[in-house]
């Protein structure tokens, strides 16, 4: 029953800016109004694509209390807690911690390359700084670091660690995983363009960046995994491939793209924060299109 909370579709949370860049509250709380009518099992608050490493300490943690303020006991909340220093990361672990989050996460640490050594007592003190669960973010591709299942296993032995989300592209690494857990662990596919072979591969639910642009989506692939469905299930994972290519293709930044996308829906979160670009001329006249594609889909696989 502890983990049950922690299934399904959880979308990566957005960063929410006004106008002049600055972090909004009001935005932030139509996006979790947004994400609350679409019937989502959670919210993953502050990762990659809540911009967090372009955001101060004091901006982090106004965002992890507007969405906890809005959300809390109506869904799953997850606090992203990684940041550049072990002070930091244990300061905002802390305050979610407070404001009663379901569990924290955090990637290893970045810049420096560290031995397993200093990861492991990076995430331990990050554990050991409140009761929460902990969910590692095993994301090599921006960290460059590889969570291995030897070190994986070995933080297991700490009981409030309760999974992974694994980011990583290749979907042994799910499997490594699952198998190192079993049941008593929940591990989350990262990669949004192979959800459907990671929850095949032994991923219990997803935590993804192109998520809230598409959740009918992939609530709907989750529902043919869950069935046994997997040729429906490939079907629709083809579709949400479509429309993260198209995501991927512009000038501007994804996470642009998904919120400008998110503005056509009526849920105005501003754009990105720099050195993110936002959409070019050229990128808004084709968002229309990218709609589109997200609209269809979501006809064709209802």
């Amino acid at each position: 029953m502890r983990l049950a909370k922690f299934q399904g579709i959880i979308p990566a949370f957005y960063a929410c800016y006004d106008d002049q860049g600055n972090i909004s509250e009001s935005r932030t709380k139509d996006l979790c109004d947004y994400l609350l009518e679409k019937e989502v099992q959670g919210v993953y608050v502050g990762g990659s694509s809540g911009e967090c490493i372009y955001q101060n300490l004091d901006e982090r943690k106004a965002v992890l209390s507007y969405v906890a303020n809005r959300l809390q006991g109506k869904m799953t909340l997850i606090a992203h807690v990684g940041a550049p220093s072990t002070r930091d990361s244990i300061e905002l672990a802390k305050h979610a911690a407070t404001l009663g989050y379901d569990a924290l996460s955090a990637i290893p640490p970045i810049y420096f390359k560290l031995p397993d050594s200093a990861v492991y007592k990076y995430w331990s003190e990050i554990i050991d700084a409140t009761p929460l669960d902990f969910i590692i973010y095993n994301i090599p591709q921006t960290t460059g670091y590889s969570l291995t299942p030897a070190l994986f296993e070995k933080l297991l032995a700490n009981e409030k660690v309760i999974g992974v989300k694994n980011s990583s592209m290749p979907t042994i690494d799910i499997e490594r995983f699952k198998r190192v857990g079993g049941d008593d662990v929940v591990v989350f596919n990262g990669p949004d363009e192979q959800f459907v072979a990671g929850r095949i591969m032994g991923a219990d639910a997803g935590i993804g960046g192109t998520y809230a642009a598409m959740p009918e989506l992939f609530l709907q692939a989750n529902r043919f995994v869950q069935q046994g469905k997997f040729e429906e299930a490939k079907r629709i994972q083809s579709d949400i491939n479509d429309i993260i290519i198209a995501l991927c293709s512009q000038n501007g930044s994804m996470y642009a793209v998904i919120k400008e996308v998110l503005k056509r829906r009526g849920v105005n979160v501003g754009s990105v924060r720099a050195p993110l670009e936002g959409i070019s001329e050229e990128d808004a006249s084709r968002i229309d299109d990218i709609v589109i594609l997200i609209d269809q889909a979501i006809q064709r696989n209802a």
